[in-house]
């Protein structure tokens, strides 16, 4: 549908052709695929619930079908002990007529087993014969018929109650255990437990000897139970093709009669349930409507606890269908969908695009005229000679703004130089004028502020000194009056002690930061080696940190003239410094070497940790008076009185730092000239 001027047009052709490609086709390449999504997707989870919904009422049907079963085993034996055969069966003390008629009766009510107890738990006859001895008189179904009410309940008997009934139960009984996937662990093999129908009523004789009769059914392996079940949900053509019904009833997490399949016919006895499904139906007791693995593909499956006499969930019901058919079905219809639409978008899309060209290229070659005349072509014209409908109309009327702006154009380009020559030359004298002012302005609030810090010094100096000297003689004095009593309280005379003298520091840097130039001392000539080895013990105290190393690398064979103490006071407020930075251990290093700059000799020393770290914000302020991260231990002064003590010998300090891998921090001091004769020269200080 484009030509090969098409591929030619500038970028921003391409934009007006796609919007107006996008308006045109938007609904029907995107608005109509969203809705169809949207309704594919409703219309899936609509059918997935009606999934829910059928697998909810099968449940409800074979729920159904398990409560009348109880309720018909109720009804017979309810019925059979109130029967007057049975009641003369025992009353004629005939063991043999009881025993025939139980028999019978048990064949034609299809039970397990059949037996009479009297009051005191004795079996009076049984059917096939039962033993007293192992046999269970106290389930609460019992119970309650000897209280003269008839129940039928389900209940779990051990394979030595079973066995106690007849060796045949237990037997049956008796499956192994299949590993399942999905199953909760266990370490378990087999199952050897059955779970009973199990109905008790109670039995009136007419000498007042009253009994119960109890009849039962095991569901273990009860194929005829579970398939009545299943044919009872799952009628002929309830289901599509493909799709099968199942039935299981488990005791525990085991399937224990069911008609799911594992391979050739073989029924799934003895395989488990899933772990999500014990959890959810046997531990939490809640009926499960959801899809779920069972033995090895995907149904959808209903499950509900089953309750015994104790209130216990011992089992579960369960029913479901093959999901595969349903899940096939659905992707069919979709992939339907999707080819009937991309067919209708094959033969429609090309009808759209015909008639979008027609918009395209007049639209096109105003766009293109308008980015010839943005690049400085102001030659550039749409050249359509008849306006026949609104955009041609545009373009004409175009060209001629086009004719106006060129002629325009050549008038202000002259202005334009001229204004720029004026507004250069007075650019230049404002950035001339600001820069001074800016200078100037600094210069004054630095003035200003260290002249207010003079101020608090001196008035510090005359009003705190000599307290804090009054303070401390009148401690030493009171030391000395109470003589040994005085230990009594030393630890808290020693604090007042250190603390006024903590003080008096403070006031000593305030004053030391105000006016230098009053406290400056004698300089000597010192090897800063051993200036540092000296001032390594001021601050032995704040080393013993644990996981502290210390590392030392002297290489300077100048010396540096400077005071001392004052050179002691920068090193340790860095060592400090550094020291604080690592609160969980760290490398200082403490590294001497000759370097020059400016044309001197010089030395330079090297405070470096490996510690957390400055940001940019910090860097820029650390040698601020009175600006400090620590927050109890620092007074903010130490950096700038050690900026101070270096830039007056004619040094420097800098400092380099990155958050995460540690400071370093470099102090460049001049070397101390060599002696002549006619040199006043200071002794080598060694330290």
């Amino acid at each position: 549908m484009f030509d090969a001027s098409d591929r030619n047009a500038p970028p921003h052709g391409y934009s007006v052709r796609y919007r107006l490609l996008a308006i045109c086709l938007l609904p029907m390449l995107v608005v109509l695929p969203l809705l169809l999504g949207g309704t594919i997707v409703r219309w899936n989870a609509k059918f997935s619930a009606l999934l829910i919904t059928k697998v909810s009422g099968d449940l409800t049907i074979a729920h159904q079908y398990l409560s009348r079963i109880l309720e018909n085993t109720g009804d017979r034996i309810s019925a059979l002990g109130e029967s007057a055969g049975l009641k003369d069966a025992v009353l004629t003390r005939d063991e043999d007529l009881l025993s025939r008629f139980l028999a019978h009766t048990r064949t034609t009510l299809k039970l397990d087993f059949l037996y009479v107890a009297d009051s005191t738990g004795r079996v009076i006859s049984s059917a096939p014969n039962v033993s007293s001895s192992g046999l269970r008189l106290d389930w609460p179904v019992i119970q309650n018929a000897r209280n003269g009410v008839s129940s039928t309940v389900i209940d779990i008997f051990a394979p030595a109650e079973l066995a106690a009934i007849t060796t045949e139960l237990k037997s049956r009984a008796y499956l192994d255990l299949v590993p399942t996937p999905n199953a909760a662990p266990t370490d378990r093999q087999v199952e050897t437990r059955g779970m009973v129908i199990q109905s008790a009523s109670p039995l009136r004789l007419a000498d007042r000897q009253d009994a119960v009769l109890v009849g039962g059914t095991l569901l273990n392996g009860n194929l005829e139970f579970i398939d009545s079940i299943n044919d009872l949900v799952y009628r002929d053509a309830s289901l599509p093709e493909g799709s099968r019904g199942t039935a299981t009833l488990f005791l525990d997490d085991v399937r224990i009669t069911t008609n799911v399949r594992l391979f050739e016919g073989k029924r799934a006895l003895g395989t488990r349930v899933s772990n999500t499904v014990r959890t959810a139906v046997l531990d939490n007791g809640r009926i499960w409507l959801d899809r779920a693995f069972v033995v090895n593909d995907w149904y959808i499956s209903a499950y509900e606890p089953i309750i015994d006499s104790y209130g216990k969930r011992v089992g579960m019901l369960y029913v479901g269908f093959l999901e595969t058919p349903f899940t096939q079905d659905t992707i069919l219809a979709v992939i339907t969908i999707a080819l009937a639409f991309l067919l209708i978008v094959a033969a429609t899309v090309p009808i759209f695009l015909g008639w979008a060209r027609s918009i395209f290229e007049p639209i096109e070659r105003v766009t293109q005229t308008i980015t010839k005349v943005e690049a400085g072509d102001f030659s550039a014209r749409t050249r359509i000679e008849n306006g026949a409908d609104e955009i041609g109309r545009v373009a004409v009327q175009l060209d001629k703004l086009l004719d106006q702006i060129q002629l325009r154009d050549r008038e202000l380009r002259d202005w334009n130089a001229e204004l720029n020559r004026r507004v250069d030359e007075r650019t230049r004298d404002l950035q001339a004028a600001n820069q001074q002012i800016e200078a100037t302005m600094k210069q004054l609030v630095l003035s200003e502020k260290l002249a207010a810090i003079g101020e608090v010094a001196a008035g510090v100096a005359h009003e705190i000194i000599n307290p804090i000297a009054v303070m401390q003689g009148n401690l030493e004095v009171a030391c000395q009056l109470l003589g040994p009593h005085a230990d009594v309280a030393r630890t808290e005379f020693d604090l007042i002690d250190q603390q006024t003298q903590r003080i008096s520091d403070i006031v000593v840097k305030l004053l030391q930061f105000a006016r230098p130039e009053e406290f400056a001392e004698h300089v000597e000539r010192h090897d800063p080696a051993s200036v540092i080895t000296d001032s390594v013990p001021l601050v032995q105290h704040v080393l013993s940190k644990p996981n502290i190393e210390v590392v030392r690398h002297d290489a300077t064979n100048r010396l540096v003239l400077m005071n001392k103490s004052e050179l002691q006071q920068v090193l340790v407020n860095l060592i400090i410094n550094a020291i604080y930075a690592m609160p969980d251990g760290g490398r200082l290093t403490l590294r001497t070497f000759d370097e020059d700059f400016d044309s001197r000799d010089g030395v330079v020393i090297e405070v470096q940790d490996t510690g957390h770290g400055m940001s940019n914000e910090v860097l820029a302020r650390i040698f601020d008076p009175f600006f400090t991260t620590k927050s109890r231990d620092g007074n903010g002064l130490g950096l700038s009185i050690s900026q101070k003590l270096i830039n007056r010998i004619g040094g420097r300090i800098t400092v380099v730092s990155r958050p995460g891998h540690g400071t370093t921090f470099t102090v460049w001091l001049p070397a101390a000239p060599s002696c002549s004769v006619s040199d006043v020269c200071f002794p080598v200080q060694p330290g």
